[in-house]
């Protein structure tokens, strides 16, 4: 059965990222275009991105909480992955393009006129972005969405590069309008940076890749606390989408009741499904003493 509770909290996240940021393009790109502001417009530009993002994220990412069918049988959950990779690679070439539109500032200057409304929109679109980031991150808390929370990072985002647009508006009341763009490029670099985090973990969760020692050491210490386990071999632990998948070999008393080692089996998938990540494991039961896999490099 579909996880519908799941898919609504995730839908009106995705919703709430959509109005926000449409909001926020409304707001900013009417005081840019009444008052030639170029930080205003970059930011109002940075949304349009934003909201495309958000788009992507409500319309796709909700698959991810199908359940497995015939043409997807492990299940739709490195869907997820895959849309926050998309929003994390168009947080990346926002920042890159923010830094050059800064280096144009700096190198050519910048042209605004000051009005209190640019104050007023930027404020508006601070407070907007908070208030969507929170909900975001409410919402998240619970579902532990990796697009969703690649879309709060973006909020946060947002709200770095609109306070630079402060600065921006700022200096050009002061007589120092430089101060603009030598503000978006150090928000642009931060921009970049978060954007190729959150594609460096995603990439992890879509290829497959390990956890580190500290959840493997856990599993092991999970399936050797089974009174009836002698010994683990050949435990292999790898991201099936968001969630960790486990195959690994474990020894008990050969000479034991077939319907026993059916039970041993079970308590320990049951114990290894309720750690904190695991999504499904294998446990395969070989008798104690043989030998036979233990030279086998772990992995």
């Amino acid at each position: 059965m579909v996880d519908e509770a799941g898919r609504g909290g995730f839908t009106r996240a995705s919703w709430a990222n959509v109005l926000g940021n449409a909001v926020k393009i409304v707001v900013e790109g009417a005081a840019g275009l009444a008052f030639g502001s170029v930080a205003l417009l970059a930011d109002a530009a940075h949304s349009i991105a934003d909201l495309v993002a958000s788009i992507v994220v409500l319309v796709w990412g909700r698959s991810s909480f199908d359940e497995p069918d015939d043409t997807h049988p492990h299940g739709h959950d490195r869907i997820e992955p895959l849309t926050a990779l998309f929003v994390g690679s168009v947080i990346a070439l926002l920042g890159l393009n923010l830094l050059y539109e800064s280096a144009r500032g700096i190198a050519y200057g910048v042209d605004v006129v000051f009005s209190p409304l640019l104050l007023g929109a930027l404020a508006f679109a601070i407070v907007d972005m908070y208030l969507v980031y929170r909900y975001t991150e409410l919402i998240n808390a619970d579902l532990g969405s990796t697009a969703l929370e690649a879309l709060a990072t973006d909020c946060l985002n947002d709200i770095y590069t609109s306070f630079a647009a402060v600065v921006g508006v700022i200096g050009v009341l002061l007589g120092q309008p430089m101060l603009d763009p030598i503000a978006g490029g150090f928000v642009s670099l931060l921009v970049i940076y978060q954007g190729v985090e959150i594609g460096r973990e995603n990439v992890d969760y879509l290829i497959g890749a390990s956890p580190g020692s500290a959840k493997r050491a856990r599993i092991k210490d999970v399936l050797r606390d089974h009174p009836e386990v002698e010994g683990v071999h050949d435990l292999t632990v790898f991201y099936d989408g968001t969630v960790l998948e486990v195959e690994v070999h474990v020894e008990v008393d050969g000479d034991m009741p077939f319907r026993q080692a059916h039970d041993i089996e079970s308590e320990l998938v049951d114990s290894l499904r309720g750690l904190e990540d695991v999504g499904d494991a294998h446990v395969h039961l070989d008798p104690s003493g043989i030998g036979e896999w233990k030279d086998q490099r772990e992995r």
